[in-house]
């Protein structure tokens, strides 16, 4: 038992230690060494678990990602409410900010080619609000994995591409105006 608490908290050191390098120096810049250096463990312990920096940052992507929506989920405000406020979060996390600013590419292959832990991590959250939401008649009638996928389209596009479209110099397209824009978005896809 104390092995595995333990080796829990290696791998929270290492995950924390990755998010620093990356916080300082990008994906690209960041070495296994610099992450083992920076967590306190051998680069043998790391190459162990994770053979090289894009797999320990692909596990850092889904915890932090992860723990944003499960924050954002339980929202007194309902599921609506919950997504828009993850979306911003989400949108504000330095990680993110990061990714995007200096290895877009990165996020690429998850946008366009196949589902990565943290979206199956997140539709994992979302079909049991989904379904409880047909339950109590919040939500219309339909297929929860699928309007769970769908949903999640539309989040990753306001997460990730929202800068874009927004222009903060017109208040009727600022960022704030386009997150009442997602409101309404999904509250169309999702009542009854």
């Amino acid at each position: 038992m104390t092995s595995n608490r333990h080796s829990r908290t290696d791998g929270d050191a290492v995950l924390d230690a990755a998010r620093d390098c990356v916080l300082a120096v990008g994906v690209r810049r960041t070495t296994l060494t610099d992450v083992a250096r920076r967590a306190g463990v051998s680069r043998m312990t790391l190459y162990r678990r994770w053979p090289d920096v894009r797999t320990l940052v692909g596990d850092l992507m889904t915890r932090e990602w992860v723990a944003v929506a499960t924050a954002a989920m339980p929202s007194p405000g309902g599921l609506l409410e919950s997504l828009v406020s993850g979306v911003r979060t989400f949108r504000q996390h330095p990680l993110l900010r990061k990714i995007i600013e200096v290895d877009p590419e990165l996020l690429l292959p998850y946008m366009l080619d196949r589902r990565g832990a943290s979206q199956d991590a997140l539709l994992g959250l979302l079909i049991p609000a989904i379904e409880a939401g047909h339950a109590d008649g919040s939500i219309r009638p339909g297929h929860p994995v699928r309007q769970a996928r769908a949903l999640l389209l539309i989040l990753q596009s306001y997460a990730l591409s929202l800068q874009t479209m927004a222009d903060e110099t017109d208040p009727d397209l600022t960022a704030d105006a386009f997150y009442g824009e997602l409101r309404h978005v999904l509250e169309r896809t999702l009542s009854p």
